[in-house]
Formats: structure tokens, C-alpha cells, sequence
């Protein structure tokens, strides 16, 4: 009979225990959660760092990158730029090619009122933009855009953006300009590329 009733307290307090630990686990697991839940919380109420805005697809206001068209065949092909129908063509000013060796950095320009529509024909490009315009919306932000054969774009940039590209690859960059405006040099700011006023780096990143 002793042995039966012990039998029946040894369950009665493994029960005890059991649940007791079960209850243990159980608040210890949801703590566990609320302070994870806490963490999050707190993570998205905290605000965020600004998004890179180099090498990204922020635009600069009012810059317009137009894909553009080539017809090929065997015998060669045709490359389409600019004509007066476009949406987005303005005026015609003048049109010029800037060459350059891979390597060159051409930097920095600022237009006081021409417009510049910008292609690369041969070889490849970065075309380095840096807003620089009191009151623009855009202020201070830097947009790369890579363009060349492989990524055969206009680019459109209006008067106040500074600009300027590097050449790379391994053949001469030929870089097309269709401006609003003929050449004035009393209307272009040259800036040296190396000036800590615009925060950028030419060099190439790792990584």
C-alpha cells in the first residue's frame, strides 16, 4: 500500500514538475520573442542611412537617359542618336565628338545655359553627373551612368549639372555631343576633376 501511494506522489510531482518546466520553456520562449519582436521593432523605427547615390538608379532632376536604336546586318549597321521629331529634342546648337584614351578622365564641366545630349559611338564611357544647382530638388546628389556598346543610351543634360566622364576599356572612346547651343567658351565653367568640392572618385572600385 506504501508503495503504491508513493508510486502515485512520484507521479503526481514528476506531473508537477513537468508542467512547471513545460511553463518555464514556455514564458522563456515567448520573452524570447518579444525581445526579438522588440529588436525588429526598434530596427524599423530607427531611420535608415541614405541610399548610396552613386552607381544606383536615382535620377538627377531632369536628366533623361533615352535607349536608342541600331539597325544591323551583315554589312555593318546604323546608329540612331538624335533627329527633330524626338520627344525630347529641343534645339540644335552644334555637334562635336570628345575622344578619349581608356584611362582619361575629362572633368569637370558646367554649362551655364546649353543643353548637351550625350552618346557614346565607340567604346565604352562613365559619365559622372553632380547636381549642383541651388534649389534643386536633387542637390548634392551624384548619378553614374555607364554608357558605350554595351549600353548604347542618350543622355540628356541641362545647363547647371556638372559633368564629366572617364573613358575605359581598350580602344578610343568616341563620345558624341548634339548641344543646344554653339560653343562659347564665356558659357562653360571648367572645374578641376580632382577638386574636394564635388565628392567623387575617379578611381576604379574594387570589390
Amino acid at each position: 500500500m506504501r508503495a503504491s501511494n508513493q508510486g502515485k506522489e512520484l507521479r503526481a510531482a514528476s506531473g508537477r514538475t513537468s508542467g512547471t518546466s513545460v511553463r518555464q520553456r514556455t514564458v522563456a520562449d515567448s520573452g524570447t520573442q518579444r525581445a526579438t519582436l522588440g529588436r525588429a521593432s526598434d530596427a524599423a523605427s530607427r531611420p535608415r542611412a541614405q541610399a548610396r547615390s552613386v552607381g544606383d538608379r536615382r535620377m538627377i532632376d531632369g536628366v533623361k537617359i533615352i535607349p536608342l536604336k541600331q539597325i544591323v546586318d551583315e554589312r555593318g549597321k546604323v546608329m540612331h542618336m538624335l533627329k527633330a521629331t524626338d520627344p525630347h529634342f529641343l534645339k540644335f546648337g552644334e555637334i562635336y565628338f570628345s575622344c578619349a584614351w581608356p584611362g582619361t578622365v575629362k572633368a569637370w564641366h558646367v554649362h551655364k545655359s546649353m543643353t548637351l545630349n550625350n552618346a557614346v559611338i565607340s567604346g565604352c564611357a562613365k559619365l559622372v553627373l553632380y547636381d549642383g544647382r541651388a534649389g534643386s530638388p536633387t542637390n548634392g546628389r551624384l548619378q553614374e551612368i555607364f554608357l558605350g556598346e554595351d549600353n548604347y543610351v542618350l543622355v540628356q543634360i541641362p545647363p547647371g549639372i556638372t559633368n564629366g566622364y572617364k573613358a575605359y576599356g581598350d580602344k578610343l572612346v568616341v563620345l558624341a555631343n548634339c548641344a543646344t547651343e554653339p560653343h562659347d567658351p564665356d558659357e562653360i565653367v571648367h572645374i578641376d576633376p580632382l577638386t574636394a568640392d564635388i565628392p567623387y572618385d575617379w578611381g576604379l572600385q574594387h570589390g
